[in-house]
């Protein structure tokens, strides 16, 4: 690695680069994260061929190179999870949400559910799991699960199904032998069960993509909008309100809450859990 590129940045490169990096992701970064972020740029700079920070971040600016700015998106975001994550919401969504949100009137015959951030793909898995597992009337409907995120390498990670041991630590043995193939790598969910869920990469401040998904009946948005600040908090919840049915879900993490951003969504609580939904009539 060149001096140049291993240098740390200065007070206003950082700040221009925390600046730049917000407005194409709604993330932004405190200076607690500054070795964080510089040894990443560092990386990215040397990776890249373009010797220091100045031409690296003129590139990135100019929009001169999607995908170095995509590689740095993957190498500035952080994923780690595992199956069954917060089983509470998950015995909540096949206890009481499915049936709240079946019981509209005139719902279709499907089920349409969205994870989101969904990391390298624990999360949508593991609803799949729980669904084909637990819910008694997983075949009297259409189901179709999406996962997102905006981290390119976990999309791929997601579609390849291979995980660790600790990823599948909560499984037991009856559902490992059932829907995951032993490797020596680690532990391959099935093809049928893989090519079931769509998995997409999605920005979740960018309106055109998010527009995308529509007549959503449950979202799993956990442990994401902690990292944005209230003005991106609320234009992605506001996304992820248009694209839920009406009398549609909102799940997000145990500790979050959307106490700070103005919102359509009626708050209810549910064995100790605050779930959100949209409401049947009215709202926007």
């Amino acid at each position: 690695m060149s001096a140049e590129a291993s240098a740390v940045l200065s007070e206003s490169e950082y700040d221009n680069f925390c600046e730049f990096f917000y407005r194409k992701t709604g993330i932004r970064f405190s200076n607690q994260k500054r070795y964080f972020v510089d040894k990443r740029i560092a990386d990215r700079i040397t990776e890249s061929g373009r010797g220091n920070f100045g031409i690296w971040f003129r590139s990135l600016r100019l929009d001169n190179d999607p995908e170095e700015l995509q590689h740095l998106v993957d190498a500035l975001t952080v994923n780690e999870t595992y199956f069954y994550r917060e089983t509470e919401q998950l015995d909540l969504l096949l206890g009481k949400i499915l049936p709240e949100v079946l019981n509209v009137p005139g719902h279709p015959d499907e089920v349409r559910i969205w994870s989101m951030p969904c990391s390298s793909g624990e999360e949508p898995y593991s609803i799949a799991l729980r669904l084909l597992e637990d819910w008694e009337d997983v075949d009297r409907y259409d189901i179709s699960i999406f996962g997102t995120d905006i981290d390119s390498k976990m999309i791929q990670r997601a579609r390849a199904g291979l995980y660790s041991e600790r990823s599948v630590q909560k499984l037991g043995r009856s559902l490992r032998s059932r829907y995951f193939q032993q490797e020596k790598q680690g532990w391959r969910i099935v093809e049928e069960l893989r090519s079931s869920i769509d998995f997409r990469r999605v920005n979740a401040l960018d309106r055109t993509a998010m527009r995308r998904f529509q007549d959503i009946d449950v979202i799993f948005c956990r442990n994401m909008l902690i990292y944005f600040d209230d003005l991106s908090r609320r234009k992605c919840v506001d996304a992820l309100y248009d694209a839920l049915r009406p009398g549609g879900y909102l799940f997000m993490g145990m500790s979050e809450s959307l106490g700070r951003v103005p919102t359509h969504f009626d708050v209810e609580r549910h064995r100790g859990s605050i779930v959100y939904r949209k409401p049947m009539k009215g709202g926007r």
